[in-house]
């Protein structure tokens, strides 16, 4: 008899256990899902900016024709420099990752729900890796060539605007006089093609942030139907 009811609790208490193991997974995948959302939105967002980023730099070539007749002809320059001047950074929605990680969470899931986590973050690694080095020294190569070529007063009035809204002077991108402080022409030059390596850069960059989105939408879809999930 004590023998059976040693057993009895034994299975007893590793029903309970699995039941709450359970319960666990299925919260975790739950806020999962949501934090896949919340990172959907937030990456169609910048993938939409640096679409009208883009749209700007593609008026390199043209601006740069312009400029090159004319040194005092700089009006062009002014939206190149609103939208190669700074960035909008992606950053996961980490709180559930961060509980699986600390809390020993991935021994809950099934192995594909958790190959398919750990792969959707090193994704993101390699997007956080790429803006944080390639993409940000093309942009600090950029701007610090420009500091050398703007004009202080000119150049002081199109960054003392808010970051936050990314606007110069009234959100035009209009400049105050001409630009450059000096005929520098192999200063300018310089510029441009710094320029040009940005707006490829920039391209990269949004193709990273498709290709991540692509994969938080499939996750999405994946757990939505494997765990029923509203």
């Amino acid at each position: 008899m004590i023998f059976l009811a040693v057993t009895m609790g034994f299975f007893a208490e590793n029903i309970r256990e699995y039941f709450s193991d359970s319960q666990k997974e299925k919260q975790y995948i739950q806020s999962l899902y949501e934090d896949l959302k919340a990172d959907t939105t937030r990456i169609s967002f910048l993938i939409k900016y640096d679409d009208e980023k883009i749209n700007v730099l593609n008026n390199i070539e043209s601006c740069y024709d312009t400029v090159s007749k004319n040194l005092k002809a700089t009006s062009c320059m002014g939206l190149l420099i609103k939208y190669s001047k700074s960035n909008r950074v992606f950053q996961i929605a980490d709180r559930t990752l961060k509980q699986l990680a600390n809390a020993g969470g991935y021994r809950l899931l099934e192995k594909k729900d958790a190959d398919s986590i750990i792969a959707y973050e090193s994704l993101f690694r390699q997007y956080s890796n790429f803006e944080s080095t390639t993409f940000q020294q093309a942009q600090d190569n950029v701007r610090n060539t420009l500091n050398v070529l703007a004009d202080f007063k000119v150049n002081v009035s199109l960054q003392s605007t808010s970051s936050m809204n990314l606007a110069i002077d009234t959100s035009k991108g209009i400049l105050n006089g001409p630009l450059l402080f000096s005929d520098d022409r192999a200063l300018l030059n310089k510029w441009f093609n710094e320029l040009a390596l940005y707006r490829r850069i920039t391209n990269a960059q949004q193709n990273i942030l498709s290709g991540l989105k692509a994969t938080a939408t499939n996750l999405i879809i994946y757990y939505k139907d494997k765990h029923h999930l509203d």
